[in-house]
């Protein structure tokens, strides 16, 4: 039961947005060691604002966003959305999952060796051992996102944060990703937060759904979602 596991970020009776002026308010859920929550919601509906909020770039208009150790101090594997600057990054595979480390090497010139044994683990839980020194740029989408995703996972102490991480792949790739997000979910125990609009597969890969919508939300598992009124008014019976 999800309710044996520790807290390891929570929101408290949070309003979010910039300027004091809130986009959503009185947002209270909690996100527990080893769930799979997917943040859904139309265009403008906070779901930056949150994310942005999670990793500390913006402050609470007022509540409290309340983090376990693991997660302090830039402990947070994030992955943005991609530009299209960085898809022409002129560096390794190996070199872009190392720099993952960066936030944790303090003054220290080198990578050391614990930190590139990591890497070498996550590059092949990834699935991308055999890509260690091509050079990132020449890669297909699909091989790209799941080297920053192993980026990611370097910087990560117990929580992965993805921003709409299948945006431009095929669907083999997609799924792909998918598959390598839930074995590291389910089988690494990684948390993960992912905004997304691919709701058909959200709702196969999800444990919880956080549905923003501007002044009000759903927080809770699938099956709650699916009979929630907010569920409903989302079309999910076509999307599905």
């Amino acid at each position: 039961m999800s309710e044996g596991r520790k807290i390891i970020l929570g929101c408290e009776d949070v309003a979010l947005g910039y300027d004091n002026r809130p986009v959503i308010e009185h947002l209270s859920f909690d996100v527990r060691q080893g769930d799979y929550v997917c943040v859904i919601g139309e265009n403008g509906s906070g779901k930056s604002t949150l994310i942005k909020s999670v990793l500390g770039l913006i402050k609470p208009v007022y509540g409290k966003i309340v983090m376990d150790k693991s997660i302090e101090n830039g402990c947070i594997g994030y992955l943005p959305q991609q530009t299209e600057a960085q898809k022409d990054f002129p560096a390794t595979v190996e070199e872009v999952v190392m720099s993952g480390f960066l936030n944790k090497c303090g003054f220290r010139p080198f990578y050391n060796k614990r930190e590139h044994q990591i890497a070498l683990n996550n590059m092949k839980k990834m699935n991308i051992s055999d890509l260690r020194k091509r050079c990132y740029k020449e890669l297909s989408g699909g091989q790209q996102q799941r080297v920053l995703i192993t980026r990611a996972l370097c910087a990560a102490g117990g929580l992965l944060v993805l921003d709409e991480p299948v945006t431009g792949l095929d669907p083999n790739a997609s799924m792909e990703l998918y598959d390598s997000l839930k074995s590291l979910n389910k089988e690494d125990g990684m948390t993960i937060i992912m905004v997304s609009h691919d709701i058909k597969n959200v709702l196969e890969q999800a444990d919880k759904i956080l549905h923003i919508d501007n002044d009000s939300y759903f927080y809770g598992n699938i099956n709650q979602y699916l009979y929630s009124d907010m569920g409903s008014s989302f079309n999910i019976s076509e999307k599905r």
